[in-house]
């Protein structure tokens, strides 16, 4: 297997997670009766450019499919993340009305709907069907695609260009990512900027965030290794800001080469050096994360044996891709330790989870069940997981969490 950036030979296992079926694939009753798809979960290191990835062992287009479970505008607080990227970029750049902004992988419209809102044209581009639907009922055109040179190529010939190219947690999810940085240089105007926000290697590896990996992110991301990507392509980091989503994320932000009206910020030469201190451009940097992954397990599996034994009722929040992750590297199968999920889009409820077989209900069934802990396999959304569910508390109910270490709270 070759680099999917510079095509160096791979050598160097990351972490290898054996084997799960696709973390969003949710299944039905009559699913349950069916064979169900397991595919290698495993990473590996380039040690030429550094960039850590996956094979693609399952096709893009078969995991972004015309059924997909995952919509933005279900996490309240993930809204009020993108409504204040609205404000600061209109804010810091003075995009208005004359203004055009592009969002790739913009699912329902979720951010694209706070610059509408200030009457500044927006176009969508989003593969899976159900979600760019939604999108259209807000309004917002959508082009249902793949982005790529040759999406871009057609967007070039119709004069739909960028003042502002978004993608939000999508530099990950692309199979070929030279294709798709090339087909951001085709779509920016000439003074344009890209903003990109993806998961931070560095924050992956220090709060060992391994229920991040699945089949949908082909890359894990430093700020080293995208700067390299994107110059490979004419494209050059003129801000960077580390940010608390996904456990710890980076907002990217690039324009032309060849356009020299921005100023390149100090925090890109920071971040940079600040990589390169914590060892993510040497090979030995990665060596020792399968060992602290398999702690993770060996600490959670004790956990809910120990209370299984004290006939205490466990179950978890949050039919995330990386609770299924988790569930799954952890050997989940059936309701006997954990006994059900809940979630808040009715898009996964009354289905199963894939791999481990956990039904999926609503909140309402936490009232009536009375759980003496509640997993937050969400843990990205904590906070407003714990507010919303304070009242597990009448009954002494406690929230637990197990990345990077398992902490009753």
């Amino acid at each position: 297997m070759k680099c999917r950036f510079c095509e160096h030979q791979l050598e160097h296992t990351f972490v290898d997670l054996v084997s799960s079926p696709p973390a969003n694939s949710f299944l039905t009753q009559q699913n349950l009766l069916e064979p169900e798809m397991y595919f290698p979960l495993r990473l590996f290191t380039c040690d030429n450019c550094f960039l850590v990835q996956i094979d693609e062992y399952k096709k893009a287009q078969e995991i972004f499919s015309s059924d997909y479970v995952y919509f933005s505008s279900y996490s309240k607080s993930w809204l009020a993340h993108a409504k204040k990227y609205t404000e600061h970029m209109i804010s810091r750049f003075g995009f208005n009305e004359q203004s055009f902004i592009m969002e790739i992988a913009s699912n329902d419209g979720y951010l694209l709907q706070y610059f509408k809102e200030k009457h500044i044209p927006v176009l969508g581009i989003e593969p899976t069907l159900n979600t760019a639907e939604v999108a259209r009922l807000k309004g917002i055109l959508t082009i249902s695609d793949y982005f790529g040179e040759s999406l871009a190529n057609k967007l070039l010939i119709e004069n739909m260009t960028a003042d502002l190219l978004i993608g939000n947690n999508v530099l990950a999810h692309v199979p070929d990512i030279n294709d798709f940085v090339a087909g951001l240089k085709i779509v920016l105007k000439e003074q344009g900027i890209i903003t990109m926000e993806f998961p931070h290697l560095l924050k992956l590896i220090e709060h060992v965030e391994f229920d991040t990996i699945y089949h949908e992110h082909f890359s894990y991301l430093s700020f080293n290794t995208v700067s390299k990507i994107f110059a490979s392509h004419g494209l050059e980091m003129f801000d960077v800001q580390e940010i608390t989503t996904h456990g710890g994320s980076l907002r990217i932000f690039a324009k032309h080469f060849e356009d020299k009206s921005k100023s390149i910020s100090p925090s890109v030469e920071l971040l940079l050096n600040k990589e390169k201190e914590a060892g993510i451009t040497t090979s030995a940097y990665y060596d020792d994360f399968q060992q602290k992954v398999d702690m993770i397990k060996y600490n959670f599996l004790d956990f809910v044996l120990l209370q299984r034994k004290n006939n205490k009722k466990v179950i978890a929040y949050g039919a995330a891709a990386k609770g299924n992750t988790f569930l799954n590297y952890c050997g989940i199968k059936g309701d006997d330790l954990i006994q059900f999920v809940v979630d808040a889009s009715p898009y996964k409820q009354n289905k199963f989870l894939p791999g481990s077989h956990l039904p999926v209900y609503s909140e309402e069934r936490i009232k009536e069940y009375k759980p003496d802990y509640i997993i937050i396999l969400a843990w990205n959304l904590k906070d407003e997981i714990m507010e919303q569910l304070s009242y597990i508390r009448e009954w002494n109910g406690k929230f637990v969490m197990c990345i990077p270490q398992m902490k009753i709270l």
